[in-house]
């Protein structure tokens, strides 16, 4: 919603001049040499008219805090104006006059004031002046760029830092200490940088260029800076058109009156986000506000999404139509005052901004969990059993069962009259083997203990290890820690124990590429899916698998297969299909019948996506009862699977640019304890488009990471068992690990051979394993049991932390 408020003419164009905007006050130049400065609280309030300058007045700013104050500068004078002293000096008949800071430094194309309002930046030419606000000296003076300045603020949390842009395309960090330049960019654009930004929150430093581009930057305790995230405005907005299914009535219109606009950059800003009440959460309280020169564009900073555009051309009560300089001023959470020149005509507006509908919509969003809420319906597929057989009473104890050769009754040797013997001989079972007392956990052979939930991200790399020639396609840990299934890239799989010293077990029989491994929550079981449309289950020991599914079963290569429901399902995606099979595995050898499959497979139910597109990833949670499955397709769709009712419950379209091709939830481990509501926490991947993690609550993107390089192949990610950290492979011969309350990386494993495609944490213990492009294996560890490493802990307390 778009007010506005009051409306302006002036004698000269203000299309590109810096105009002053405040929560209380907003000023803009009056017949070139005086400036008019209105409230913003009371518009009957008569204006305030300030002279002193006698040149052109080519800039203007308030201070960020305190009572307001302004600082405006032509080619002869800069000057600082307090004013509540001029409104009394006006009051009481005298010329309002302002305090001199600078003279004859040329024409000041804009203006900043550091935060405690001690100092001034001032950027005339290639030259940004550095002031002081209480009297007439220049501090410092900077010259670094190739071309004119366009902007320069001071770091909040810093003002020894300063940012300045650039017509040259770049922006340069300086130490106002030493007088020397901290960073300086690469040239980032084709065209100039009008605006820079920081974002105190997160420690990003945000810049934009005219055709349309924002970069932002994070900016370390050594003032180098790295890029967290690119975002492009027409994108943006084509994507959120698309989403909102205006794109097509856009098109025609454009169609018949195809004009190219530009959208620059031309202030940014940040506005309070609204307090999610509806039960999701909110990760940043606070959204980029972009100007641009056909309205205000509202972005999500930590997932790059465009939230709402409010366009001048929908609002037909408004005098401007066009924009060429804005001037932001937050109010309140969900509003902000805004001071807007035309950019072809002699008008200025302030216009009042309120985003509060965006609350409404959010709180809209059917609300779904990974634990079930009831139990399964009468008729839910998920109660689905086999036939219970007949009993068999010759089975019971001390009954004579039918022989199946000649009876010879007086052959007291045949044993055949004789009952059967039970006990041949009763072991002695006092004898102490444990004589230390310790207690020994026999069925998964480990001690259990909790996993080191404040350990730092394994990143110490510990052992390095040769596969083959062939991608690593897949990963996986057992649920215990102890073993490790890895698809090499061809029909095989092998099994490696945990500490990858040993040679591993091979096992054989699909026909083609097996594209992924899933173990069984019990540990007896492991499955291999391949694109022969076939899944194999097997057990330790055994070369033959105890279960064979066929191709006869599914029409389609199968993407994704795993265990379900506590092992009490298999999920199978297969082409557009999603398939539901109770099986049962038969332990019973028969060297006789030993190539006939004793278990067997039943179809429970098969369900069709919306859309009618392939399944290109699958996510189910089996280590505890749940009646969601997320499905990825192949129309860059999240569709969540209620099992209970056996259908489509929601859908989440254009989630990512490109098809997703993995799809990682938080399941924690048994050695592990998390916030419930952190399991309602899943991650994507799409080529080109990064990684994001989703919220299923309201399945809303909540977080957006690019530091990683994909662009061509399928880069697996994967989530900590404690849940603080994910890791992702790159096409840079790195994996990155991220912390999940940050947006920014916090470690790249280096030293890769090749592209990392598949990475996967030992659920038992603190230990990332990566495998590559060319076969290889790598096993990373954490430098330290307890406590975080100094880069992680920088960035946890450089960031809020993410409610959940």
């Amino acid at each position: 919603m778009i007010k506005e408020k009051l409306r302006f003419s002036c004698d000269p164009l203000l299309s590109h001049r810096q105009l002053a905007c405040c929560p209380s006050y907003c000023g803009f130049p009056l017949h070139g040499k005086e400036m008019l400065i209105y409230s913003n609280v009371d518009p009957e309030l008569k204006a305030l008219l300030l002279t002193g300058h006698h040149a052109e007045i080519s800039a203007m700013t308030f201070g960020k805090g305190g009572s307001p104050v302004l600082c405006s500068a032509s080619a002869d004078y800069i000057i600082v104006w307090d004013i509540e002293l001029c409104q009394r000096q006006t009051q009481e008949g005298k010329v309002a006059a302002g305090r001199v800071i600078g003279t004859l430094l040329g024409e000041i194309i804009y203006l900043s004031f550091c935060f405690s309002g001690e100092r001034v930046a001032a950027c005339s030419g290639v030259t940004v002046f550095v002031l002081s606000s209480k009297r007439q000296e220049v501090i410092s003076t900077l010259t670094n760029h190739l071309g004119p300045l366009t902007s320069a603020e001071f770091c909040p949390w810093n003002e020894d830092i300063l940012v300045t842009t650039s017509e040259d395309r770049t922006f340069t960090v300086w130490d106002l200490i030493t007088e020397t330049v901290s960073f300086q960019s690469s040239v980032l654009s084709a065209s100039p940088l009008l605006s820079v930004f920081f974002s105190e929150e997160n420690r990003h430093l945000i810049t934009g260029s005219t055709d349309g581009q924002v970069w932002c930057f994070f900016l370390r305790d050594d003032y180098k800076c790295h890029l967290v995230t690119k975002m492009d405005l027409e994108r943006m907005q084509k994507r959120y058109e698309m989403q909102r299914g205006t794109a097509s009535l856009q098109a025609e219109q454009s169609a018949a009156h195809k004009v190219e606009t530009a959208r620059p950059v031309l202030k940014l800003s940040s506005c309070r986000s609204y307090s999610d009440s509806s039960g999701g959460h909110n990760t940043d309280n606070s959204w980029l506000c972009i100007g641009s020169s056909d309205g205000l564009y509202v972005v999500n900073l930590a997932t790059s999404e465009l939230l709402t555009v409010h366009y001048f051309k929908d609002y037909p009560n408004l005098s401007i139509t066009t924009a060429g300089s804005w001037s932001v001023s937050t109010v309140g959470d969900n509003s902000m005052v805004c001071l807007v020149s035309s950019l072809f005509t002699s008008c200025v507006v302030l216009l009042e901004f309120r985003l509060c509908d965006l609350g409404s919509i959010w709180a809209c969003v059917k609300c779904f969990s990974v634990f079930p809420s009831s139990p399964p319906l009468p008729q839910s597929p998920l109660k689905a059993t086999f036939k219970k057989k007949e009993p068999n009473h010759s089975n019971k104890k001390g009954v004579i069962k039918e022989q199946p050769l000649v009876f010879h009754s007086k052959v007291k040797s045949s044993g055949y009259t004789s009952a059967p013997r039970s006990t041949m001989f009763s072991p002695k079972t006092n004898i102490q083997k444990n004589p230390s007392g310790k207690k020994v956990i026999r069925n998964t052979g480990l001690l259990l203990r909790d996993y080191p939930a404040d350990s730092a991200a394994p990143t110490i790399p510990h052992i390095h290890l040769n596969t083959g020639s062939k991608p690593v396609s897949c990963l996986q840990y057992s649920g215990d820690g102890k073993h490790i299934l890895c698809g090499p890239g061809d029909n095989s799989v092998l099994l490696y124990r945990s500490s990858l010293t040993v040679d591993p077990a091979v096992y054989t029989g699909h026909d083609k590429l097996v594209s992924c491994v899933s173990w069984s929550l019990s540990r007896r079981w492991w499955l291999s899916a391949s694109e022969d449309r076939s899944v194999r289950i097997w057990s330790h020991g055994r070369s033959e698998p105890a279960i064979i599914m066929g191709n006869s079963m599914f029409s389609n290569s199968i993407r994704s297969a795993q265990f379900y429901y506590l092992d009490k399902f298999l999920l199978v995606a297969s082409g557009p299909s999603l398939h539901l099979c109770l099986y049962n595995v038969d332990v019973r050898h028969d060297d006789i019948k030993r190539y006939e499959q004793q278990s067997f497979v039943k179809l429970t139910g098969s369900f069709t996506t919306t859309s009618a597109t392939n399944i290109t990833a699958l996510s189910a949670v089996n280590d505890f009862f749940s009646h969601v499955v997320l499905a990825c397709t192949s129309d860059r769709s999240i569709q969540v699977f209620d099992m209970n009712e056996g259908a489509v419950a929601s859908q989440v379209p254009d989630a990512h640019s490109r098809a997703i091709h993995c799809i990682t939830q938080n399941k924690g481990s048994m050695f592990s304890t998390q916030a419930l509501d952190s399991y309602n926490l899943f991650l994507t991947s799409a080529i080109t488009d990064g990684v994001k993690i989703w919220d299923l609550r309201n399945l809303r993107c909540v977080r957006r990471y690019d530091n990683h390089l994909n662009r061509c192949h399928p880069c697996l990610s994967a989530i900590s068992p404690c849940g603080r950290f994910f890791a992702s492979g790159s096409e840079d011969n790195c994996a990155y690990v991220y912390d999940i309350r940050s947006s920014s990386y916090l470690h790249k494993l280096q030293r890769h051979s090749d592209t990392v495609l598949s990475v996967t944490f030992n659920p038992a213990t603190s230990e990332l394993l990566t495998g590559t492009l060319d076969g290889k294996l790598r096993l990373f560890r954490s430098n330290s049991g307890t406590g975080l490493s100094p880069d992680t802990a920088a960035a946890v307390h450089s960031v809020p932390n993410m409610t959940v």
